[in-house]
């Protein structure tokens, strides 16, 4: 395995933390928002279009990258980086997201998640030990242990059942990877049973993870389930090694794990709302379709250095959008990851100085008058 001593912890505020990640193509600096970029694309942009907004690394993922167009395949021609063009890191997911997602496909046992692929029929087993072999095909810089993600509303029986399997996976995981070049997270699950989550966190603590991935949130819980949850799971984890939120990403809920310790994010929501007219921005959210921006010069935000804010303003947004124009979704894409990026960068900031409760709490104010 890679050193574990690749993560850094350059400041505090409370539980906040500045941090400095090094994996094996590049620095990363925390707490860091990654793009989303499901099947070896961010939807709708270039890797040239997020090496300049300055993503510092994105996602992949195994379930959809091994039925299409396959890790064999990928790692044949050279490995996930090369193959999409991107030099910075990448985490690729194990999968264990589409546990939860596409469970009405599935079927699971201690062994392995069978699924039916969606787009031909065809069978896939997916055991811990074929999920780090994909991903050592892929060559991501971090890889994660496939875990059982079930979701909120799941029986507390079940739920412990998910957790065992999840630990035992974990180990299997640890077992079978091989890669010096890629570190493995272990994914903490437990829903909001926080004992469970102590005793699964307990467990994969012993395995020694040079990283550590908190799953089972933003799975039909309420934002307020989730909040008061997060400081006390947060805290399970070991101080010293990075700590990944799965899959939250509303500007509100990352400040909001920021202040309980977490380092990093994920999430589709900037591209998924830029392709649907929605903007993302310091004061509030902007719907892009509504009438009163047809005669707006104003840019999205007039202190954000985005391509689109530099060169484009709302009425001629507002006109893509109505004229079903496809450069409209990539001009909000490109903002609203800009946007993201920001809010980090501030976060960061805010740490250094030491002022992130009054950075959060501004924010804050200004979205819910917006609404």
């Amino acid at each position: 395995m890679m050193s574990h001593d690749v993560f850094e912890i350059l400041a505090t505020d409370g539980p906040a933390r500045r941090g400095r990640l090094t994996l094996a193509h590049g620095i990363v600096d925390t707490p860091v928002f990654m793009p989303v970029g499901t099947q070896a694309t961010v939807k709708g942009l270039t890797p040239q279009q997020l090496h300049d907004l300055g993503v510092s690394i994105l996602l992949g993922n195994t379930y959809h990258l091994t039925l299409r167009p396959g890790d064999e395949l990928i790692a044949e021609l050279g490995g996930l980086h090369r193959f999409m063009s991107w030099d910075r890191p990448i985490l690729t997911d194990s999968g264990g997201y589409q546990v939860y997602s596409l469970a009405a496909s599935r079927k699971i046992d201690d062994h392995a998640a069978v699924f039916r692929s969606h787009i031909d029929g065809a069978l896939l087993e997916l055991t811990p030990e074929r999920a780090i072999r994909i991903q050592e095909n892929l060559g991501s810089d971090i890889a994660m242990c496939l875990d059982e993600c079930p979701p909120a509303d799941t029986t507390a029986d079940y739920l412990r059942v998910a957790v065992e399997r999840t630990i035992h996976w974990a180990e299997r995981c640890r077992t079978a990877h091989s890669r010096t070049d890629q570190r493995l997270f272990g994914i903490v699950q437990g829903g909001l049973d926080l004992e469970l989550r102590r005793h699964c966190s307990a467990e994969l603590v012993k395995l020694d993870f040079p990283g550590y991935a908190l799953g089972g949130f933003s799975v039909g819980e309420t934002a307020q389930q989730m909040v008061h949850a997060l400081p006390e799971a947060a805290a399970m984890l070991p101080p010293d090694k990075p700590r990944y939120l799965m899959g939250v990403g509303r500007p509100q809920d990352i400040l909001t794990a920021i202040a309980a310790g977490i380092d990093m994010f994920d999430c589709v929501l900037p591209t998924r709302n830029g392709r649907n007219a929605n903007a993302f921005t310091m004061e509030g959210p902007l719907r892009l379709r509504n009438a009163g921006h047809r005669r707006d010069p104003q840019p999205l935000e007039s202190n954000c250095r985005c391509y689109t804010c530099s060169n484009f303003s709302r009425a001629y947004l507002h006109h893509l959008f109505l004229a079903d124009e496809m450069l409209g979704p990539i001009l909000l894409s490109v903002h609203n990851i800009a946007f993201y990026l920001r809010l980090v960068e501030l976060a960061r900031q805010a740490i250094v100085e030491r002022r992130f409760a009054d950075f959060q709490r501004d924010c804050l104010a200004r979205w819910e008058a917006s609404i």
